[in-house]
């Protein structure tokens, strides 16, 4: 029995969505809903016959017949969506960010406590095949004691979206939020501990300087630093260019223990490289004790990367959520994780605006939430 998922939003995410759904055994696009029609049609074509087309996210819950939904629509759209959601008794994968800000996470924490069906949060790049790697490498202590890490991003521009809505703060809470909530993620997950200060320094001074959308000008951020202090003691930092995608890999993520360093590296999509041409991502390891450096390629099979443009992790996050939506449990990103990475990118937001570090526990406690939460 096929598991039947409805999309909401069907764009360039939606599309990618959809895309991996079809490479799943027992999974299938049934229902989708975009209030663009090009959207639609798109998504129609990529999910096949038995797929319908509904006007709205109320239509499609009421006819739809849907087993579990994805959300990928604009970021700005994400609280209203999932307020409508909430009384469903549908598993819910829905894009990052959970919201632009965190109060409108905290709102829909509140809303979704309780829940009995599942809600989870889609950080892809946990599921990146190198950082997977380097995740289990840790978890069998190959590095020792972590003691920093470092994650940089060179990357393409921000792409054209329907009503330009990522080029601006309001629609999108910030590049550190829109685009780094992943990296936030990937280091509490990482240094298994939370943040205490956030320090950010960033500018927009070479992508969309010289557009403008009805008479307003983009205000987006397309390179920064961000350093993060843990609890536990771990350092670690986020280097962040947007117009840096000649870069032969797109993320670095290094991991610093007292006993050796373990490096991920992950190639960006073929469809933006000089030839077209997919290439390994791979991960190194480089030994304390014997100074031994072992580098080794990361295999995925090319009709997964073809899928997307996260060499392949929308699809084995996908696996994951398919498992559990067929045989129950709780997400392994689930709402916690979404606050806690929309908070982290809003206060490296702040500290990027003021030029002062932010005091995390003092940030949440502003906004009445804590980190035991």
């Amino acid at each position: 029995m096929n598991i039947k998922y409805g999309i909401i939003g069907c764009g360039m995410m939606g599309g990618e969505h959809i895309r991996n759904i079809n490479l799943l055994e027992g999974a299938e696009v049934v229902a989708v809903t975009d209030p663009i029609k090009e959207n639609i049609e798109q998504a129609m074509a990529l999910a096949g016959g038995n797929c319908r087309s509904f006007a709205n996210v109320g239509d499609l819950l009421a006819k739809g017949d849907c087993d579990a939904l994805v959300i990928a629509s604009p970021n700005h759209t994400h609280h209203d969506l999932l307020m409508e959601l909430a009384d469903s008794d549908l598993p819910i994968l829905a894009e990052k960010p959970l919201g632009i800000s965190l109060q409108e996470c905290e709102v829909i924490a509140d809303r979704f406590a309780g829940r009995s069906a599942p809600v989870w949060v889609a950080m892809e790049y946990r599921y990146i095949a190198p950082v997977t790697r380097l995740i289990d490498a840790l978890r069998d202590g190959d590095a020792g004691h972590v003691q920093m890490i470092s994650i940089r991003e060179y990357r393409y521009p921000f792409l054209a979206k329907h009503g330009d809505w990522n080029r601006f703060n309001e629609k999108t809470g910030g590049t550190l939020v829109e685009k780094c909530c992943h990296f936030f993620d990937l280091m509490r997950l990482l240094s298994q501990s939370e943040p205490i200060r956030i320090y950010a320094s960033g500018g927009m001074n070479v992508n969309h300087v010289d557009e403008e959308y009805g008479g307003v000008k983009p205000d987006i951020l397309d390179n920064a630093y961000v350093v993060v202090d843990f609890e536990n003691g771990v350092r670690s930092m986020l280097e962040l260019c947007m117009f840096a995608e000649a870069s032969p890999w797109q993320e670095r993520v290094t991991v610093i223990g007292n006993e050796a360093v373990i490096e991920a590296r992950v190639p960006g999509p073929s469809r933006f490289s000089a030839d077209g041409v997919e290439r390994e991502a791979e991960i190194e390891f480089a030994y304390r004790a014997d100074k031994r450096v072992v580098c080794e390629p990361v295999e995925v099979d090319h009709s997964i990367l073809a899928a997307g443009d996260h060499h392949g992790s929308t699809f084995f996050q996908h696996q994951k959520f398919l498992e559990m939506v067929r045989h129950g449990g709780n997400p392994v990103v689930g709402i916690r994780e979404g606050l806690m990475s929309v908070a982290m990118g809003q206060a490296a937001e702040q500290s990027a605006r003021t030029g002062q570090a932010i005091d995390f526990q003092d940030f949440l406690q502003t906004k009445k939430i804590s980190l035991a939460v």
